[in-house]
């Protein structure tokens, strides 16, 4: 680094001597010969270097001092200071370039005053803004603040919400039934959707299963995932569960349940029944689908298609379009054939809707 100095001190020193030649040549005639011209140009050439590699070093000396002086004084001042202080001297600059504009044309004092009041006007700007520097950043941050307030608000309230809407978690056997897909698709069910790691491995290993029927009830339910992660989107969510391996895969998924406080969604009428003696909310798709079936009262007429005779003598089973199965008493003579019926009786239960009815007229 002093190698560098002094080398540039020497070109400094060299290029103002050349300069007090060319300024020489030009006031005082010169001899006119070549020779002396060139000795002249020479002499100062080279006391102009002697001249540089003196002075110069010390110029860059004290100008490294002073610089590492004021970088040490700077980083002791705060931040803040030093941006109100920045700020308010940009912006009285400014209004010292408008204030001076009139003046510029006036002779002598239309040199001399910009200068002066564009150091004052900088000086009184940053000294005024660092005292001032606390209602300067309350100004600024007076909006921001106020935004994040509506903001902090509406997530507060959409946090709220969605802690009130508890995690819905499914079971292998409403994924595979697939009817889950379009309750999603009509708003009816709020908040996550949650498939633990273990459920996708269930059906994982039914659909690698040799026997035909479990592996096709196996890839559906993998498909009706691949259709819930395309037309659900965010509302589902694929959770790595560190629930024990230990134990079947019934008493994991109410053990997630009750650490997450979720729901279980299921049309397994078993673990509905197991759910609630331990306590765990439970969504079944079954239920849901019976309270959404039609209402049929004693009394009430319809025509119903006799399929297969009943458990009972001269009984005759009957389905309606939504899968509600129709006892037919005395209608196992009419197996194979469409029969008006009346509705004797309705029995409600958890695995589904029975209808009992007789032939019109008996």
């Amino acid at each position: 680094m002093s190698k560098l100095v002094s080398c540039v001190s020497v070109v400094l020193g060299a290029l103002i001597g050349f300069f007090v030649h060319r300024l020489l040549a030009g006031v005082v005639p010169i001899a006119v010969e070549t020779a002396a011209n060139t000795a002249m140009l020479i002499v100062l050439v080279s006391a102009g270097g002697l001249f540089g590699i003196s002075v110069f070093p010390v110029i860059f000396r004290g100008l490294r001092k002073l610089t590492s002086r004021l970088e040490t004084n700077l980083q002791k001042v705060p931040t803040h200071d030093l941006v109100a202080g920045a700020f308010g001297a940009i912006i009285f600059l400014l209004i010292a370039v408008l204030l001076t504009l009139p003046f510029s044309q006036i002779p002598y004092i239309g040199v001399y005053l910009p200068i002066g009041l564009t150091l004052f006007m900088g000086y009184l700007g940053m000294q005024v803004a660092i005292k001032k520097r606390e209602d300067l950043f309350n100004l600024f941050s007076a909006v921001p603040r106020s935004v994040e307030r509506v903001v902090g608000a509406q997530r507060d309230r959409t946090q709220k919400h969605q802690s009130r809407c508890a995690p819905k978690i499914l079971d292998t056997s409403v994924i595979i039934d697939g009817r889950i897909l379009d309750i999603c698709n009509t708003g009816f069910i709020d908040g996550t959707l949650i498939v633990p790691t273990f459920i996708l491995e269930e059906l994982q290993h039914i659909a690698d299963s040799a026997d035909p029927l479990k592996r096709n009830r196996g890839r559906r339910g993998l498909d009706v995932l691949g259709k819930m992660r395309k037309e659900v989107g965010a509302q589902i969510q694929i959770l790595d569960s560190e629930i024990e391996n230990g134990i079947d895969v019934d008493s994991r998924l109410l053990k997630l349940a009750q650490s997450t406080a979720g729901k279980v969604v299921t049309n397994d009428f078993n673990l509905n029944k197991v759910a609630q003696l331990r306590g765990v909310p439970v969504l079944n798709i079954n239920e849901l689908a019976n309270a959404l079936k039609p209402v049929v009262l004693p009394g009430e007429e319809m025509t119903v298609y006799v399929m297969k005779d009943g458990k009972e003598a001269g009984q005759g089973v009957a389905y309606l379009d939504d899968g509600t199965m129709v006892v037919v008493d005395g209608g196992r003579r009419f197996i194979g054939a469409e029969v008006e019926v009346a509705v004797t009786s309705v029995l409600q239960t958890a695995a589904g809707r029975m209808i009992f009815a007789k032939p019109r007229g008996m």
